[in-house]
């Protein structure tokens, strides 16, 4: 079967860009708060429902995979990426990372207990959300939480030569009631949702939302 050529697209763009954008974000949560309660947030929830695995689905080069761990999850990361993946596992070698893509999970029905997209919806086209959030559903366990984040906004932000790789890549920004609206038409409810004001360098609101697939 032929694979949607966004993936193609956005697999080439980070295949690229992979050394550079570790460099450049590698402590980027040290300046984000609210970003780190949210992640603390879904760490608790995880823990409160039992514990178990955890999945970071779109985990890049693995910085928020290893904070999951040192919240005290027991996350690993997959990306459809390979040289993000192969980033991810020189910067962590402790964790595990997998390529993968978000559309069709290599993971049993009901595994995870708690899985995160962290900006990792942004280049997946609207009509193909409710096929992430389904695959999402699948994979989650009874009662597990969900974290997404993303940009807020309506208009596609398009990236032309990131670091001077000959690249570009189209970023999907999205509203929340219409993304909590796509969760719940999958079983998933929002619990909770955050939406932060842009800091430096960032164009847009952020937005998180707290989910979790119904026990």
């Amino acid at each position: 079967m032929t694979e949607p050529g966004f993936l193609s697209t956005t697999r080439a763009f980070y295949d690229a860009i992979a050394a550079d954008y570790a460099d450049r974000y590698r402590d980027i949560l040290d300046a984000q708060p609210l970003d780190r309660a949210m992640l603390g947030a879904f760490a608790e929830l995880v823990q409160d429902a039992g514990g178990g695995t955890v999945a970071d689905i779109g985990c890049g080069e693995g910085r928020v995979t290893a904070h999951l761990n040192a919240l005290g999850l027991p996350a690993y990361g997959i990306d459809l990426s390979p040289q993000m993946i192969a980033t991810a596992r020189r910067t962590h070698p402790e964790l595990r990372f997998e390529v993968g893509s978000m559309l069709s999970l290599d993971i049993p029905d009901g595994a995870l207990a708690g899985a995160m997209a962290y900006y990792s919806i942004i280049h997946t086209p609207q009509e193909l959300l409710p096929q992430v959030f389904a695959e999402l559903h699948r994979v989650l366990a009874p009662g597990a939480p969900l974290l997404l984040a993303f940009q807020v906004g309506d208009e596609p932000l398009h990236v032309d030569r990131p670091f001077g790789h000959e690249v570009s890549l189209d970023f999907h920004r999205r509203q929340p009631d219409r993304i909590a609206e796509l969760l719940a038409g999958a079983g998933l409810v929002v619990r909770a949702r955050l939406v932060r004001e842009p800091e430096e360098g960032e164009g847009t609101p952020q937005a998180f939302l707290l989910g979790r697939k119904p026990a």
